[in-house]
């Protein structure tokens, strides 16, 4: 069992998200934690997103 590679890919999904939040946030016109606040979050997760899932392949892989 891969630990690592299961925790990667969790944390990619819970990034994915809170990414799609952001987008809806965003398009509502009103975000409740501001407009800078959730742009941030926007950009922060949509680069980790993806850098998370490679993360939980090539751990996953190395465990085979």
């Amino acid at each position: 069992m891969n630990l690592k590679a299961y925790l990667f890919l969790g944390v990619s999904c819970v990034t994915a998200i809170a990414a799609v939040g952001s987008v809806f946030e965003l398009a509502s016109g009103v975000p409740r934690f501001g407009t800078l606040t959730t742009a941030i979050i926007l950009v922060v997760t949509a680069i980790a997103t993806p850098v998370l899932f490679w993360s939980a392949i090539k751990a996953g892989r190395a465990a085979l």
